[in-house]
Order: structure tokens, then sequence, then C-alpha cells
């Protein structure tokens, strides 16, 4: 035990150790800071996004990408390049040369769902990517054709029960995210459908508009405009709660079938970017994301803006491959 007439000296000189601390983090984050603000952007940026346009996923690169040219100082141009459900965009974003400046806006069938399912990817989803800024949450809806005649989502049950060989549910991407959760309606409702994969959600929603297809699983904000214009109807939606985009619509454990999921869109850098290069990025995506005319327009296209750091996003895509490696090994999905 320390003498009495130490301990003064003892809580100066932890004082001053904490000082130090504080001064060392400060002058560390500053330092940090000050060399992002160095890192310059000279040549155009380039946005991949694996679907075609006219998608959610190519909205947000969109939206965020008119934003980020007056920030970088350079055009950004988002570059679509749709096949194997996003895959595709992977392995070429994969081999950038370090000099490039490229950034790839993928979503969890990408980057979570892929690697668990699809043995030749030819991309290692944690090892040759670098996140960089998750920026928007969404949920699925389930959506059938004018001329079914069902309005609830316990009557398409019935239906598609009725008639196994018409029970075909189209999905924007084969192996995306919706392809997966129209496999677990199925599987929860004990009904046998058929997936459709089409090339992005501007082909199926059009094929679900016409008849062709009867009912389609995609992302909430691509089919809200086409339910409000009276062209398709939405009888479920995938999130815990109703959606405010329709706030009429019940969650699918309101109509009766005990599912929830929800997806996101995330910027990645491929591994090859410098390291400051990302952070820079980062950093003003961040403040791309915090402006009001941005949360507006994500708002406007009926998806939900998400305002976070690397390090958030890192820690969200590790919870979020914890929830979801165990759903889809167990559901025995193969390609």
């Amino acid at each position: 035990m320390l003498p009495t007439q130490s301990l003064p000296m003892t809580r100066r000189l932890a004082g001053m150790l904490a000082i130090a601390g504080l001064a060392t983090a400060f002058a560390t984050g500053a330092a940090a800071q000050q060399q992002q603000q160095q890192v310059k952007f000279d040549t155009p940026l380039h946005i991949v996004v694996g679907y075609a346009p006219g998608g959610a996923t190519d909205r947000v690169a969109r939206i965020v990408g008119d934003k980020l040219t007056s920030r970088l100082g350079v055009p950004v141009v988002v570059d679509n390049k749709p096949g194997a459900g996003g895959r595709l965009a992977a392995q070429q974003v994969k081999a950038t040369p370090a000099s490039q400046n490229v950034l790839m806006l993928a979503n969890p069938a990408v980057m979570v769902v892929a690697p668990l399912v699809f043995k030749d990817n030819n991309y290692d989803a944690e090892r040759d990517f670098v996140p960089v800024s998750y920026v928007n949450d969404y949920n699925f809806a389930l959506a059938v054709s004018p001329t079914l005649p069902v309005r609830e989502l316990n009557h398409l049950l019935a239906w598609m029960r009725a008639n196994p060989n018409q029970a075909n549910v189209g999905v924007p991407a084969t192996g995306s995210l919706p392809h997966f959760f129209g496999l677990m309606v199925g599987e929860k409702a004990k009904v046998q459908t058929q997936v459709i994969g089409y090339r992005g959600s501007a082909p199926l929603l059009n094929d679900v508009i016409g008849g062709q297809v009867p009912v389609a699983v995609d992302t909430e904000d691509v089919a809200v405009p086409q339910h409000a214009a009276g062209k398709l109807r939405i009888l479920a939606i995938s999130g815990t709660k109703r959606s405010p985009f329709l706030p009429d619509v019940p969650t699918f454990k309101e109509a009766g079938l005990d599912l929830a999921a929800t997806g996101w869109n995330t910027f990645f850098a491929p591994a090859t970017m410098p390291k400051e290069k990302a952070e820079r990025l980062a950093v003003v995506i961040r403040e791309v994301m915090q402006d009001p005319d941005t949360q507006r327009k994500f708002k406007d296209s009926g998806m939900t803006p998400v305002v976070s750091t690397q390090a958030q996003t890192a820690a969200m895509l590790k919870a979020y491959r914890a929830q979801w490696a165990p759903v889809v090994q167990k559901s025995g999905y193969q390609p």
C-alpha cells in the first residue's frame, strides 16, 4: 500500500498521463484528418453497380454520385455491369489497379449470400474488398400482378397451392437477396415455388405489370411507385414494423407469416486502393449522407438513408454476416 503522502503525487501523475494521452489521441486524429484532406482526386471516380439501370442500388449510386462530384472536384461516373447477380461486377472491381479510382456499391446478395452459396465466385468478399460507407436500409416487398385476383397474402398463398404450375415468383437477379427471401416465403408458407431471376428490377416489374409473371419479390422502393399507380399490388413487406412509405400494407408477420428481413447498400473499395484514399472517400460519403437534400432524395425514392462511419460500416457487416450465414446455410439453397 502506498504511503498516505504519496497519494496526491499519484493522482497528479495519473492526471498528467491522462492529459498526455488525450493530447496524443487528438494529435493523431488531427494528423489523420489532415492526411485525408491532402488526398486529391485528379481522375474521375467510377462507381460500379452490378445491376441494370433503374433498380434500387443503381438509384443510390446516382444520388450519392451526383453529390460526390462537387466535393471531390472530379466527374463521378456510374458504371452498370449487370451479370451473375452482381458477382460479375465484384470480380471486375477486385482486379482494379491501385492507380484507378473505383468504388463498388453492393448489397448483401453479393457480399454475404454469394460467398456462402457459389463455389466459383472468383472473389473473397472480406479479403478483396474494404468496406467504405453503409448508406441505406431497405425492406423487401411481395407484389402481385393486377391480373391476379388476390388482395391479401393468405389469398395469394391459397392460389399458389391450388395452381402449383403457375406459382412463379420473379426476382431482380438470380442469387439476390430477394431471391433468397422468396425461397424463405415459400418454405415458411409450405408452398412449392419456381423462382425466376431477371437482369434487374425494371424488366421484372414490366413482366409483373404485364401479367407474364404473377408474383414478384423486390426491394420496397422500386415497387412503391407502381403500387401507388395501381399497376401492381404489394401484399406484404419484410420489415419488423410497417413502412412509412406503405402505412396500409401489413408486414409478413401481421399477414400471418413469421418472417422479417432487411437489406442494405454499402460502398466498397477494392483492397488495392490506398488506405488513405478509401478513408477519404468514407469521410466524404458520410458528409454527403448528412446533407438534408440527399436525405430528402432518398426518402422521395422510398429508401431509408443511413449516416455511418467506416468503423460502423465494418461492425454492421460483421454482425450481418453472423446473423445471416446460419440462415443461408440451413436453407440448403443451391444455385
